[in-house]
C-alpha cells in the first residue's frame, strides 16, 4: 500500500504522533505501508526546487518509488493532493494499480476555494509562515482544540520552509485531473468527510462521479486530515469500501448463468449486507434511489428470493459476495 506524498509532510515526525500511527495502522492493516516525503520536504533533500514540482513530476516520482521497491502493482492511498497524483498515475499506468483508495481529494484545484481566498492563503504562507501555518490549522483540523493546533503548526514548520510550502500549495491549486478521471480502471473508493473545511464534500462527489463505478463513502466530521476527528471512522470507511470494490464478477464452479450478478449488482448487494438502506446505497454509489430499487428487484429475481436479507444469504451461499 503506497501513499503518494501530500502537500507537506515529515515521515519521521509524523510517525511520532500516536493519532497518526493509529490511523495508518488501522487503514493499512495486513499491508506493507510505504510513505515518502516530496523533494524539498521532510527528510528529503531540502535543496530541491519546489517551483519545478508539477503533477507530471509527482507521477514520475511515484513510479520511481514503485520501481525502487520492486513493486509491479500496488494499492494506492491518495489523500488530499496526493489523491490527484494517485488518479493521474492510475490513469496512465493502469497495469500497476491494484486498487485506488482516495480520501478528501478533488478533481480541480481551482475549485477548492474562490480565487481571492486562495491568493490570501498563499500570501500568508509565503510572507509569514507562522501566521500561515496557524491559518491552515484552522482550515485543516476542524473542531480540534488548541493543543492539537499548536502541534500541527509546529509540525508544518518543521517539514519545510515558507517558500517551499507556498510553492507546493500553489501547485495544489493549479492541479487538474478532470480529464483523467474517466481513464481510471482500478476498483476505486472515495472517502470524504461531509463538512471538510479544506476540500468541500462536493468535490469528492465529483471525483467519484467521474470514475467508472467508483464507490463514494461519506463520513461525518469537519477535519480534513483523516487522523484528526473520528479517525477510526475514516480508516474503517477505507477498509469497508475496499472490500466492496474488490467484489468481482467471476462465476463460481457449477454456478448457473441465471444467477450471475453484474458488478453493480454485487456492489449493491454487498452494501445491503452491511445494513445500508436503498436511499443510503443510492448516495454511496451516486445513483438515484429508483436505480437501486431496480437493481434489488433484479437481484431478488436472479436469486429467486423475496427479500434483500434472503438475497444476501443466498448470494453468500453461492460465493457471489
Amino acid at each position: 500500500m503506497v501513499a503518494p506524498a501530500w502537500w507537506v509532510s515529515h515521515i519521521e515526525h509524523d510517525w511520532q504522533q500516536a493519532r497518526f500511527r493509529d490511523f495508518w495502522q488501522a487503514a493499512a492493516d495486513g499491508f506493507t505501508l510505504v510513505r515518502y516525503d516530496r523533494p524539498g520536504v521532510g527528510l528529503s533533500d531540502r535543496d530541491a526546487d519546489p517551483e519545478a514540482s508539477t503533477l507530471d513530476s509527482e507521477v514520475e516520482l511515484l513510479g520511481a518509488m514503485l520501481d525502487a521497491l520492486g513493486c509491479e502493482r500496488a494499492t494506492l492511498v491518495g489523500g488530499s493532493s496526493g489523491g490527484c497524483t494517485a488518479i493521474a498515475f492510475a490513469a496512465r499506468f493502469p497495469q500497476r494499480v491494484e486498487r485506488l483508495l482516495l480520501y478528501g481529494t478533488y478533481p480541480d484545484g481551482a475549485s477548492i476555494a474562490p480565487r481571492e481566498v486562495r491568493e490570501a492563503i498563499l500570501a500568508a504562507v509565503r510572507t509569514h509562515w507562522g501566521l500561515g501555518s496557524r491559518l491552515l490549522a484552522d482550515v485543516f483540523l476542524g473542531e480540534e482544540g488548541n493543543a492539537q493546533r499548536e502541534q500541527f503548526v509546529q509540525a508544518q514548520r518543521e517539514a519545510c520552509d515558507a517558500q517551499t510550502a507556498a510553492a507546493l500549495l500553489e501547485q495544489v491549486y493549479r492541479t487538474d485531473v478532470r480529464a483523467q478521471l474517466g481513464l481510471v480502471r482500478a476498483p476505486t473508493v472515495v472517502v470524504h468527510r461531509r463538512a471538510d473545511r479544506a476540500i468541500p464534500y462536493e468535490l469528492g462527489r465529483r471525483v467519484a462521479g467521474g470514475i467508472e463505478q467508483a464507490i463514494l463513502v461519506p463520513v461525518e466530521g469537519s477535519a480534513h486530515l483523516p487522523w484528526y476527528g473520528e479517525a477510526e471512522a475514516a480508516a474503517r470507511a477505507l477498509r469497508t469500501g475496499m472490500a466492496v470494490a474488490d467484489a468481482a464478477p467471476e462465476r463460481g464452479p457449477g454456478e448457473s448463468p441465471a444467477v450471475v450478478l453484474s458488478p453493480r449488482e454485487r456492489e449493491v448487494l454487498s452494501l445491503v449486507a452491511q445494513g445500508m438502506t436503498e436511499s443510503k446505497i443510492a448516495e454511496v454509489l451516486i445513483v438515484s434511489p429508483h436505480t437501486v430499487h431496480r437493481h434489488m428487484a433484479n437481484i431478488r429475481s436472479k436469486l429467486g428470493r423475496g427479500s434483500g436479507a434472503a438475497a444476501v444469504a443466498e448470494a453468500t451461499r453461492l460465493g457471489l459476495i
